[in-house]
């Protein structure tokens, strides 16, 4: 592995390397370079990366992004200066582990086993300020991916953006133009669409192998925590935590230990439950083997939902069932499981099954599938994603996720959510994508959130 770069040159990046050299040459010639700062970590090459948001996936993507030798992260925000009880009880997260993590694996990696170079800050306004990030990640929950995605564009920032796209479909929209209007390169955390074993399935199917499709089945799983019920009390606020700026454009609300960290995607105001966390990617992948990666259903039908009792602080569906139909009659089921079998493809003359976490069994009951794709592999796609990013950020073409690609997997996400609050059947035009007929009205103001000020997506 590369040795990361020292103090002395952590902050000179690739924009400032060339500004840099030209000023020098400007006003003293002949310019030495060192020898040191050619080749493929050079400043000139090397992409500057800052974290927005340090918890469990936060911390999954740094350890991915470290291990390109091209790319080196220089600041770290998050709202938490650090505590134990993320996902688990044992995760310590936040932005001052989330700096040792990082100084630490330089320092490995670098001669004398030290290395100081990791900015931290609370304020992710402060990180997409400084001329010396070329490219942000950012990994906070859903309510706040539009606001901070529309102004690292503003900024000029190159982003890696984790699923779900956005909260509504309207941020969404809106992060699209923001990003288009900039010019910057935006890779969705869709990993999958970096998984060639994935890739093989949805080629297969789109290649017609399975004859036409009449039916996905795209599994998500039970919500895996269990908050407080009716008659819920507030807790003090923990040390180190910025609860104001946790919240952000999200409704004002009492905290509560149980609102924040890795429980906020049962909570409607921040996230959409399971069906926007695991639902973005066994559904994006179900668009990806459709076809329909940049358009969507005309359709969407509740068709079960199950909720905590009324006053719980947890408001998301714990198990549920939603279906799709789309404009050539195949139909999206979209149902709790515990799922072995992540998105199931069933065509006329066989079935393409893609399994959980990874690991892809492509099964195809006739003489058409080839013989490497029966095996059971596992594979995950997670650094194959990040590469792709930052090989993007250097040739500025498109990545393997753009965002139009997130927006319409994520969509889907809201539009059964949607239509599971209202348990109703909706149509829906994705054209100009909003609801029409019946229960048009009401639905249509879903697809957006009131934002608290000063928060908002313009």
């Amino acid at each position: 592995m590369t040795k990361p770069t020292t103090d002395a040159t952590a902050h000179l990046t690739r924009r400032g390397f060339l500004r840099t050299s030209a000023t020098a040459a400007a006003v003293a010639a002949p310019y030495f370079v060192p020898s040191s700062v050619f080749g493929e970590t050079a400043p000139s090459n090397r992409i500057t990366v800052a974290f927005i948001g340090t918890g469990n996936q936060g911390f999954l993507d740094l350890t991915l992004f470290m291990a390109q030798p091209d790319c080196q992260v220089v600041a770290v925000c998050d709202v938490n200066k650090g505590s134990d009880n993320y996902k688990e009880p044992s995760d310590v997260r936040g932005r001052e582990p989330a700096k040792a993590l990082v100084e630490s694996t330089y320092a490995k990696r670098s001669g004398s086993g030290k290395f100081k170079g990791c900015d931290t800050f609370n304020d992710f306004r402060e990180v997409l300020a400084r001329k010396d990030v070329d490219a942000v990640v950012i990994v906070s929950p859903d309510h706040w991916h539009d606001v901070m995605a529309i102004a690292a564009a503003k900024a000029g920032k190159d982003i890696y953006g984790e699923k779900p796209l956005g909260l509504t479909i309207a941020g969404q929209q809106a992060m699209i133009k923001a990003v288009r209007d900039k010019r910057c390169v935006f890779q969705t955390g869709s990993h999958e669409r970096s998984n060639p074993y994935v890739k093989a399935a949805c080629d297969l199917v789109q290649s017609g192998a399975i004859g036409k499709v009449r039916r996905v089945v795209c599994n998500i799983g039970r919500q895996n925590k269990l908050g407080p019920g009716p008659g819920w009390e507030p807790t003090p606020i923990p040390s180190g935590f910025d609860y104001d700026m946790w919240l952000g454009p999200a409704p004002e609300a009492p905290y509560h230990k149980d609102r924040c960290l890795y429980n906020f995607r049962f909570i409607d105001d921040y996230a959409g439950g399971q069906t926007a966390n695991f639902g973005a990617h066994s559904i994006d992948i179900a668009q990806w083997g459709l076809g329909t990666s940049l358009t969507g259903p005309k359709e969407v039908e509740y068709v079960y939902a199950d909720y905590l009792p009324e006053g719980s602080l947890f408001n998301a569906a714990t198990f549920l069932n939603f279906r799709c139909k789309y404009e050539n009659g195949t139909v999206l089921d979209c149902v709790t499981a515990e799922p072995s079998v992540r998105t199931a493809f069933y065509g006329d003359d066989g079935i393409v099954s893609i399994d959980n976490q990874g690991q892809n069994a492509l099964v195809i009951p006739r003489k058409l599938t080839p013989e490497k794709l029966q095996k059971r592999v596992k594979y995950h796609s997670g650094g194959d994603h990040v590469r792709n990013f930052l090989d993007c950020v250097k040739s500025r073409e498109e990545p393997v996720a753009p965002i139009e690609v997130g927006h319409r997997s994520a969509s889907i996400c809201h539009l059964g959510n949607i239509s599971l609050k209202l348990q109703t059947k909706l149509k829906w035009n994705p054209e100009v994508e909003r609801f029409e007929g019946g229960r048009s009205d009401e639905a249509n103001k879903l697809l957006s959130r009131e934002q608290r000020s000063p928060w908002k997506i313009s």
